[in-house]
């Protein structure tokens, strides 16, 4: 049997530190679906589309990685897909603590998913999506936080 996981988040960008993330947990799973979730509580400065080209970009040529679209609670697309495992990544003690709180909840929601931490790598630390989009919001220069395979030019203005 193939272990499957998820990386769920809005990814508005999908970052450097992500795109990390996700390579090296590439090492645990066999598949990892990168779910673009519609958070309700956040209005994206990108559209769904075009996060999710973005991470098309940054994986392409790599069958390990999926790119999906969701909405709801992520334990529902769980169940739907038949994933055990949803991969969320921690930059700081603060990430710790909401991250365990929604893992927690989610295991009493469906006892069959676990969540797996990882601890983003220290050079990656201080680069968040929210960073990266108010630079770009403000017209600054953020290439140096986003793949390299990605001109985000083409996305600001669409």
């Amino acid at each position: 049997m193939k272990k499957v996981a998820i990386f769920p988040g809005s990814f508005d960008p999908f970052t450097i530190g992500h795109e990390s993330l996700v390579i090296r947990a590439l090492q645990l799973f066999d598949k990892i679906i990168i779910a673009v979730g519609q958070n309700t509580q956040k209005h994206g400065f990108f559209s769904i589309d075009a996060r999710m080209d973005m991470i098309r970009k940054t994986f392409e040529n790599n069958e390990k990685i999926e790119v999906d679209y969701y909405d709801g609670l992520t334990v529902d697309y769980c169940r739907k897909k038949n994933i055990y495992f949803i991969i969320r990544g921690l930059r700081t003690s603060a990430d710790f603590e909401f991250e365990r709180s929604v893992g927690q909840v989610n295991k009493q929601l469906e006892r069959k998913v676990e969540t797996v931490f990882l601890l983003t790598s220290t050079k990656y630390t201080p680069i968040s999506s929210s960073i990266v989009r108010d630079i770009l919001a403000n017209g600054g220069n953020a290439t140096q936080f986003i793949s390299n395979k990605i001109n985000i030019d083409d996305y600001l203005n669409k």
